[in-house]
C-alpha cells in the first residue's frame, strides 16, 4: 500500500510541476527558449515529503514533460539539473536547516547548469548573461515559495495525514 501511495504521489507531483513549470507564471526570456516558472517550488516540496528516488521521478518527469511543452531543446539538461536539485533534500521533515541550505544548492545548481547548457546548446556566451539573471530570479522565487509552503504544510502536518 505505501508504494501505490508513493507512485501516486511522484505521479501528482510530476502534473503539478508540468503545470506550474508550463503554464502557471510561465514567464519566456532571452532569445533562446529559456522561461522564468515556479516549478522549481514544487521539486523543493516533493523532494522534502518524498523518499528521493520518487521525488527525482516526480522532477524528471514533471520539469521533461514541461520542457517538451513548451522548449524542448531545453528538456535533457532540465531532466539532469532537477534530478541533481532532489540529491540535497531530506524528508525527515519540509521546513529544515537542510532543506533550506538545499534550496540554496538548487539556486546554484539551476544558474550553473543551465549556464553551462547554454553554452553547449547554443555555442555563445553572450545569451548566458539571460541565462543567469532568469534562472537566479526563478530559482530565488522558487526558494521563498516553497518555505512559505512548507511552513503551511508543516503546521498542517501533512507528513501524518499522508504516512509514508
Amino acid at each position: 500500500m505505501k508504494a501505490i501511495k508513493k507512485i501516486s504521489l511522484s505521479a501528482l507531483f510530476a502534473a503539478i510541476i508540468t503545470v506550474f513549470t508550463a503554464y502557471i507564471c510561465h514567464l519566456p526570456i532571452g532569445a533562446n527558449g529559456g522561461y522564468v516558472h515556479l516549478g522549481d517550488t514544487f521539486i523543493y516540496i516533493a523532494a522534502s515529503l518524498l523518499p528521493t528516488p520518487y521525488a527525482i521521478c516526480a522532477a524528471v518527469v514533471g520539469a521533461g514533460l514541461a520542457d517538451l511543452l513548451t522548449a524542448p531543446v531545453w528538456a535533457l539538461a532540465s531532466v539532469l539539473i532537477k534530478a541533481l536539485i532532489c540529491l540535497c533534500f531530506t524528508n525527515k521533515k519540509i521546513i529544515c536547516k537542510r532543506n533550506v541550505i538545499a534550496c540554496i544548492v538548487g539556486v546554484f545548481v539551476t544558474v550553473i547548469g543551465y549556464a553551462v547548457a547554454e553554452y553547449i546548446i547554443f555555442g555563445s556566451l553572450a545569451g548566458i548573461v539571460y541565462s543567469l539573471i532568469g534562472n537566479l530570479i526563478q530559482s530565488a522565487a522558487s526558494m521563498i515559495l516553497f518555505v512559505i509552503l512548507g511552513f503551511y504544510l508543516e503546521k498542517s502536518k501533512i507528513k501524518d495525514i499522508i504516512k509514508l
